[in-house]
């Protein structure tokens, strides 16, 4: 799994001042920046996520480039609607030669699990294959046969082909996505995502996108992560109850 964040809102966190500012004065919009030193902004930020005053943090955006990892976690992941939008890899466009997959953990222990699992993926792969060549054959004739050029018909004929071949491709299957999230999204994601109880591969991901985030803005997202952090456990009788384990492993960075 690869986590990059490659763009964010500059001064974020001078940003949501300014614009929690404005909230709380009778200062006007030219003059909202005046004054936001880095000590300022600290202070004013702070005061603001103490309260949990979130609207203003919309005002700031992340973007993240991920792969490396699977169509499930990125089904997962586009549940995610409010402050958010998604460019994800098209298996509609892109022809897999050979598609690279994600391996669970708990298969990955086990030799026989592993091995049958590995079998899966290349007997897809194979029959991936077949179906382009034999769809390729029918839509290529086709295209012909309306008057294209060889040129058009082949780009045409393959794009119709794999957009159906496609359909045997796993959950499995290693994807590519740029997404781009308000902070008060990202409040939510980790909330959500952090969490214990969230699929292993999501919370992985999850966990670097905050560690990415807490970088640059470390004032802003001083409160975020999985419910727990900041109070009892939002899960009740389903809890992991390790509430302890996991404040003491986010207050490491």
């Amino acid at each position: 799994m690869k986590v990059e964040l490659i763009r964010y809102t500059p001064e974020p966190e001078k940003l949501v001042a300014a614009a929690a500012k404005l909230c709380y004065s009778k200062i006007g919009i030219d003059g909202i920046l005046d004054g936001l030193d880095q000590e300022k902004t600290e202070r004013f930020l702070n005061m603001l996520m103490d309260l949990g005053h979130e609207s203003p943090i919309e005002h700031v955006s992340f973007t993240f480039g991920v792969e490396g990892v699977s169509r499930v976690l990125t089904h997962q992941l586009v549940r995610h609607r409010i402050g958010c939008s998604y460019s994800q890899q098209s298996q509609r466009y892109v022809k897999l030669e050979q598609f690279e997959y994600i391996i669970p953990p708990q298969i990955a222990a086990i030799e026989e699990a592993r091995e049958l699992f590995v079998r899966a993926m290349e007997k897809d792969q194979e029959v991936y294959n077949k179906l382009v060549e034999i769809l390729y054959k029918e839509n290529y004739k086709k295209c012909m046969e309306e008057g294209k050029t060889e040129k058009q018909a082949s780009q045409m004929a393959e794009k119709a082909s794999i957009e159906d071949a496609r359909y045997v491709f796993p959950n499995a299957c290693e994807t590519k996505i740029v997404f781009t999230m308000s902070a008060r999204a990202l409040f939510n994601f980790f909330r959500t995502r952090c969490c214990e109880r969230a699929q292993w591969e999501i919370r992985e991901m999850a966990t670097e996108m905050l560690k990415k985030v807490k970088e640059i803005a470390p004032v802003l997202f001083k409160h975020a992560g999985p419910g727990c952090l900041n109070g009892p456990c939002p899960e009740g009788n389903m809890s992991c109850g390790k509430s302890r384990d996991i404040r003491e492993k986010f207050s490491k960075f």
